[in-house]
């Protein structure tokens, strides 16, 4: 019986720590991914919209507004800077012209490839010291827990 206390001990233990570095390595590339963005002139919520866009297609404010969860007229102000950066442009839809679309400018997909190209280059640095098993089984627990979460969510 003690022994099954202490194994059930060791489980929660281990969890915690998975939990502990989880998050410590998400604060490291959250300050790192911040850094790359100011390179480039971007903030996160107009990174964060670029990516909804390129990989959504076109939406409407709203549209993006519910995906980011943030209000619409919060929405209104990024676009409009987006737009003063030549990262996106609002246009007509083509089927309802009272509705506006924001599609994403050549720019937009060129900064979105460049911040990209940067993180993978920061993290690849920081994996140089592990074996092709090492960063597969990294890999493969990553996204196994990211399923695990995703189909939970």
């Amino acid at each position: 019986m003690e022994e099954i206390l202490l194994k059930a001990n060791d489980s929660c233990e281990n969890v915690a720590n998975i939990e502990k570095y989880l998050r410590k390595v998400d604060y490291i590339i959250r300050r790192k991914g911040r850094e790359i963005l100011s390179d480039f002139n971007i903030t996160v919520p107009q990174f964060t919209a670029l990516q909804i866009l390129i990989n959504e297609g076109e939406l409407t404010i709203g549209e993006l507004s519910q995906k980011m969860a943030l209000a619409c007229s919060t929405i209104t102000d990024l676009i409009d800077r987006m737009e003063k950066a030549e990262l996106v442009v609002r246009k007509k839809d083509d089927k309802d012209k009272r509705v506006v679309r924001i599609e994403v400018l050549p720019n937009g997909y060129d900064v979105l490839e460049k911040v990209l190209k940067k993180r993978i280059e920061f993290l690849s640095e920081k994996l140089s010291g592990f074996n092709d098993d090492e960063k597969s089984s990294l890999h493969q627990g990553l996204r196994t827990l990211y399923e695990a979460m995703r189909m939970n969510s």
